[in-house]
């Protein structure tokens, strides 16, 4: 596999911010990543990081070195790619972002059987809310992302994942509302958990409210929690109501933990995505690409 070494270590050390664990993920010593680095530093003449006590912080030289090993290692691997022996097994490295509903619920089962089809690529995982995914594909720490919501004001390219929906459930013990239909005068007094500001699950419903003549500002919201997970526990030992990805509470559904609550009229629909810097994937990315769309979870 054709690599610069050395902006591979430079680039481990900027993701992670530490030299320890910048060597254990490259498998070296710490003084070799810590050579490796002073060496790149003398050769462009100016400090790339900053070392105070036990912390580690990117310079300015070090952030516009880091947009630069993003680009020409990306060039590395797609070069990698062009020249890989179709008789063997691809392999190398990618770094994927997820946000957090495609990340808990939707990916697991797909990496499981990638990695069995696979064997010798590694994939690493990040995770966050949509607006942090995206983030983090613009500056190129990432190869691809796959979110939840719409596009935001990145350069990046969208491409089509799958389907999804929205809907509001609530505890099978919840003894306040027993009824299966709730319509637009009761959504307004049932007491909601919602997602954090950035999530696109929270953007979505946002705009499928104000499309229905809502507004959450003006709803009773009784909570705002960081996960779908913390949502769904405080569901149980709460009177609460949520609206959440159908693909998370499936299980739920099926145990008879949580039940959903028709809303009259409202109908929200969203499509999971792909996100990269550029529409053109290199071999590696596309194949992880197809692999996905040809085995996600039906509705």
């Amino acid at each position: 596999m054709i690599t610069d070494f050395r902006l591979k270590v430079f680039k481990t050390v900027a993701d992670r911010l530490n030299f320890t664990k910048a060597a254990g993920e490259l498998m070296i010593s710490q003084p070799a990543v810590t050579k490796h680095i002073s060496e790149l530093e003398k050769q462009v003449g100016v400090p790339l990081f900053v070392r105070k006590g036990g912390t580690v912080t990117l310079t300015q030289h070090g952030l516009l070195m880091l947009d630069y090993a993003n680009r020409i290692l990306g060039l590395y691997g797609n070069l990698n790619d062009a020249f890989a022996d179709n008789g063997k097994l691809p392999s190398g490295e990618i770094r994927l972002g997820a946000s957090t509903t495609i990340a808990q619920y939707v990916l697991p089962g797909i990496l499981a059987t990638f990695r069995r089809r696979y064997p010798e690529i590694k994939v690493e995982m990040s995770n966050g809310n949509t607006e942090q995914i995206e983030a983090l594909v613009a500056d190129g720490r990432l190869d691809i992302g796959m979110i939840e919501g719409k596009a935001s004001g990145h350069a990046l390219h969208y491409r089509p994942f799958m389907q999804d929906e929205i809907v509001l459930v609530t505890s099978v013990s919840n003894s306040t509302f027993r009824g299966e239909e709730i319509d637009r005068e009761q959504l307004c007094e049932i007491p909601l958990v919602i997602r954090e500001n950035g999530s696109g699950t929270l953007e979505v419903l946002s705009e499928a409210l104000d499309a229905y003549g809502l507004n959450l500002r003006s709803m009773h919201i009784e909570m705002q929690l960081g996960s779908t997970e913390s949502i769904k526990r405080y569901l149980y030992n709460s009177g609460a109501f949520a609206f959440v990805s159908i693909q998370a509470v499936l299980d739920e559904l099926a145990q008879n933990k949580l039940r959903i609550i028709d809303v009259t009229g409202l109908d929200i629909q969203r499509k999971f995505s792909f996100v990269s810097a550029h529409g053109n994937y290199g071999r590696l990315i596309e194949l992880f690409v197809q692999f996905c769309l040809n085995n996600n979870r039906k509705l």
